[in-house]
């Protein structure tokens, strides 16, 4: 299967994948779903969990977010998502951390990144339990506004523990967006936010 970038600077571009069955990127048609959901994202900074190869962070980035933080522990999809990264010549937009999804909010909440826009697209038969995991401590990694999107199986969909915008299905494929606590970003002003080693 070929991927592309969908829309905005890269559109139409291809995406290295993973080889094997692995990784399981988010087809073409449900990322411009999920985008369009979105809306303008200009600026914006990106946390894509569970990235694979980068699919949607590099979605995010083409249609003009600023700065994207890439996760995932599975070798093979981390040399993808740096690949991709390289070839589209955006290496100073971009970190990719190879560790497991859990690890990685715990380091950015010490470290006092703060995004605002995080994509999570985990593994659809391990979701609900790792994104049940990551609940804890993904409030404290949104800015005041910021949005959450996740995806998952239709028939065993993961959630938040945040204030659901809307969802929407696309056969199998189950997209949540989630807004921000009211709270969020108290007490994190902008001299702690240090960016993602």
């Amino acid at each position: 299967m070929t991927l592309r970038i969908t829309g905005g600077e890269f559109r139409g571009r291809k995406l290295v994948t993973p080889e094997g069955g692995t990784t399981r990127p988010t087809a073409s048609r449900v990322r411009e779903a999920m985008f369009s959901m979105l809306g303008p994202i200009h600026g914006a900074r990106v946390l894509d969990l569970c990235c694979g190869c980068g699919s949607l962070g590099l979605e995010a980035l083409s249609r003009g977010a600023d700065t994207a933080v890439f996760v995932d522990d599975a070798v093979a999809a981390a040399a993808s998502a740096r690949e991709n990264i390289d070839t589209f010549g955006i290496a100073d937009r971009a970190d990719v951390l190879e560790i497991d999804a859990l690890r990685a909010v715990q380091r950015l909440r010490e470290a006092g990144d703060r995004f605002d826009l995080i994509l999570i697209d985990a593994p659809y038969s391990q979701a609900p339990k790792i994104v049940a995991r990551l609940s804890e401590y993904i409030p404290d990694l949104l800015e005041p506004g910021a949005r959450v999107v996740l995806e998952g199986d239709r028939r065993d969909p993961p959630a938040l523990d945040l204030p659901m915008d809307r969802e929407r299905a696309y056969r199998d494929v189950l997209v949540r967006l989630y807004d921000a606590p009211e709270d969020a970003g108290e007490g994190s002003g902008s001299d702690t936010a240090t960016q993602a080693a």
